[in-house]
């Protein structure tokens, strides 16, 4: 850690920014608290304030929520007034302008959850899983006004394991974000944290996930087919249509070995067997178990069990 604390404001709002702002209050002197506004949630569409923003209400540090930030005036002055040597950012969700990033002594600090510049944008975590990679990271990174595209200041690597879904994930990398912050402002007290240019050749991105990036897509591999079953598993989660019907995945495996297609000329989509452990369905290449499925209106059940409820049988296809 620093050997002197330094002041921090801290913007972040959602569960994965709690670890970083609760080693920040442990270690730092963290002056503010910024979260987005409290907006309804759930299904009752309960008004609900970000998690960043409960918590800094339960350390009793100072929050602030504003609606913008760009020509802000009232805010940018109370970030000078706070006289803070940093910032830091946590899955805030919101660009700043390019006037904010030059208040606190040090400018922003941002922690993201991929190596950069792999995986620039909202979604680096779900689009690292769907993909197949088979590691990650986190990148402590200064802020600029693009998107994620400031120097590398600190990079640690974690690997993705087979069992890893985006909330796993997530849980993860929030732990390793927090430790590598500390890691960083260290450095950066001592004068020594580096400073690397991104490669901007080798940048790819990680829009917000939509409702139809759950699609199941059977012409797909197998392994694919999982893969962005684990991305997608916080949400929207993975889905297919049959008769009409949107129906949700629970739990999906690889049947076998993820090149293995009993008959190649099924097509994908298409119910290969209804046994005890769920559905096997043929992929682009191999196949895919369907272990537990909901359908609308109804609780998870044995993808066998809504199978046979449905006359769901070899050679049936789903959509």
């Amino acid at each position: 850690m620093s050997p002197q604390p330094l002041r921090v404001a801290f913007f972040g709002s959602p569960e994965f920014a709690l670890p970083v702002l609760n080693a920040l209050h442990n270690h730092h002197d963290v002056r503010l608290v910024v979260t987005q506004p409290d907006r309804p949630a759930g299904r009752g569409m309960a008004v609900r304030a970000p998690a960043a923003a409960r918590r800094a209400r339960e350390l009793d540090i100072r929050l602030e929520q504003p609606t913008r930030l760009k020509g802000n005036e009232p805010f940018h002055a109370l970030l000078r007034e706070l006289d803070v040597d940093v910032a830091v950012t946590a899955a805030y969700g919101r660009i700043l302008p390019a006037s904010l990033l030059q208040v606190p002594r040090h400018g922003f600090l941002n922690v993201h959850a991929s190596l950069l510049p792999k995986y620039r944008g909202a979604a680096p975590v779900q689009w690292a899983l769907i993909e197949g990679e088979a590691e990650t990271g986190v990148t402590i990174m200064q802020t600029d006004v693009g998107l994620d595209t400031g120097p590398v200041r600190l990079q640690r690597r974690l690997p993705i394991e087979p069992a890893d879904d985006a909330g796993s994930l997530l849980e993860k990398l929030s732990a390793l974000g927090a430790e590598t912050l500390l890691e960083a402002l260290s450095l950066l007290g001592e004068g020594t944290l580096p400073l690397a240019p991104q490669d901007d050749a080798a940048a790819t991105l990680a829009p917000p996930l939509k409702a139809e990036d759950g699609w199941i897509r059977w012409h797909e591999p197998a392994q694919r087919v999982v893969d962005r079953h684990r991305g997608v598993a916080a949400w929207p989660g993975s889905s297919f249509e049959f008769q009409g019907q949107r129906v949700k995945v629970e739990a999906l495996m690889l049947a076998g070995p993820a090149d293995a297609n009993a008959d190649a000329s099924v097509e994908p989509g298409t119910v290969l067997s209804s046994e005890p452990a769920g559905v096997v369905v043929a992929a682009g290449a191999g196949s895919v178990l369907l272990q537990s499925v909901k359908p609308p209106g109804k609780r998870a059940m044995n993808a066998r069990d809504w199978a046979n409820g449905r006359g769901v049988k070899r050679g049936v296809r789903l959509g």
